[in-house]
């Protein structure tokens, strides 16, 4: 039977209210692994946007939701409804990127927003991409108890990362009974009832319960009516300068730029764009670009870490006091640095180690004001914190 719109409202608000209630411990104790899984998830990832919403709207602003594409400079419509700008920030975020597989489409794989938002530990899972995306959640299901196998295009894992952090983590990927496939090509995926196939150039086929792919993301940029502005879409997405301008009257920040597809250089970006739009002179500066990928241990990276024209060192995190107290037996892990040896600073970074996004940052802070390597040496590090093997890690700087 139909139900009366105030029906309908009754219900909504009653599941809005059930939703917005704490889950008692004992109903939690009650569920199923695979529930018990997504509760902690949606706990710590809070899906639903209505704290923000309430946030944008005490600063002043109207939240209108909907799909939006621009019909004219200056002009734009959201479902029906047309809204007039003055100036214009598209931050429209990117899509998964999908590789040329054949059989892949029908095969209903997993993306990320699948493997982040799935009620059940699949019996085995295979990985196509073996980036942060794919490392994080290889680990992840692992541990959950996935059989997981990880294949890997390149020689190495991690491959935007120095290779010394991509080898290291091959290792504990292995010790967890993790299969990396090196250069591995997938060439075709097929699914029967009970499994997923995927066949790699050189005719061998692997077989799992789930397939994710997890080859990287892309600029989203299609259907936003673009071709009606005075902006360019690269290979990369929206070009903009170092103002975040994008042309007359437009603006873009996030991944939709392609710059660096990281929230924190989204939320970076805005700052900068927001000053420019308010008047207010600012020019972006990636020169002491952060990166921190969450497997464990985590990897973090910070400038050009090439290694071309620099003067570099390294330094084992097991020789200093905090991995003894932090954990047993002490773990691998390592400080990396890369330095200009004619202006004598850091110019990038590699950490391996325990929380190592945390203690990234002073690194960020020292590439980005170009603090001189003596003043690092001379810097108190306290003890005891890992934190000190940078310390080490710069003394064993040749400048």
């Amino acid at each position: 039977m139909e139900r009366s719109q105030e029906q309908k409202g009754q219900m909504r608000e009653a599941q809005e209210e059930a939703s917005a209630k704490p889950m008692e411990e004992e109903d939690v104790e009650r569920m199923g692994q695979g529930d018990k899984l997504q509760h902690a998830v949606d706990e710590v990832a809070e899906k639903d946007d209505a704290s923000q919403v309430e946030w944008v709207q005490e600063l002043g602003a109207e939240v209108v939701k909907g799909t939006g594409r621009i019909v004219e400079p200056g002009r734009l419509e959201v479902g029906g409804e047309t809204l007039e700008y003055d100036e214009l920030m598209i931050a429209t975020g990117s899509v998964p990127s999908l590789p040329p597989i054949e059989g892949l489409q029908e095969a209903a794989v997993w993306t990320s927003r699948e493997a982040t938002s799935a009620s059940a530990v699949p019996e085995s899972l295979l990985i196509v991409g073996a980036g942060g995306v794919g490392c994080e959640l290889a680990q992840f299901y692992a541990r959950s108890g996935s059989r997981v196998t990880l294949v890997q295009s390149g020689d190495f894992i991690l491959p935007r990362i120095d290779r010394e952090a991509g080898d290291l983590l091959a290792g504990i990927f292995e010790e967890e009974r993790i299969d990396i496939r090196l250069n591995a090509r997938a060439k075709r995926i097929s699914r029967s009832e009970s499994c997923l196939s995927l066949e790699l150039e050189g005719d061998e086929t692997l077989e799992a319960t789930n397939l994710l792919v997890a080859t990287g993301r892309r600029p989203n940029v299609e259907g936003l009516g673009l071709e009606q502005l005075d902006v360019t879409v690269g290979q990369h997405g929206i070009e903009v300068d170092d103002r975040l301008s994008a042309g007359a009257h437009a603006w873009a920040a996030g991944d939709v730029t392609g710059v660096a597809l990281f929230t924190h250089v989204g939320k970076y970006q805005a700052r900068v764009a927001a000053a420019n739009v308010a008047g207010r002179e600012r020019r972006a500066d990636y020169r002491a670009l952060p990166s921190a990928i969450f497997t464990d241990p985590q990897v973090a990276a910070v400038g050009d870490t090439s290694g071309e024209g620099t003067v570099t060192s390294k330094w084992d995190l097991t020789k200093v006091s905090r991995t003894a107290t932090y954990q047993r037996p002490k773990r691998p892990g390592f400080v990396k640095l890369f330095a200009d040896p004619e202006r004598k600073v850091l110019v990038g970074a590699v950490l391996v180690g325990p929380d190592a996004g945390e203690w990234l940052g002073q690194l960020t802070l020292a590439i980005r004001a170009e603090i001189p390597v003596d003043v690092l040496r001379d810097t108190i590090q306290p003890f005891p914190t890992f934190s000190e093997a940078i310390f080490f890690a710069v003394r064993e700087l040749d400048l």
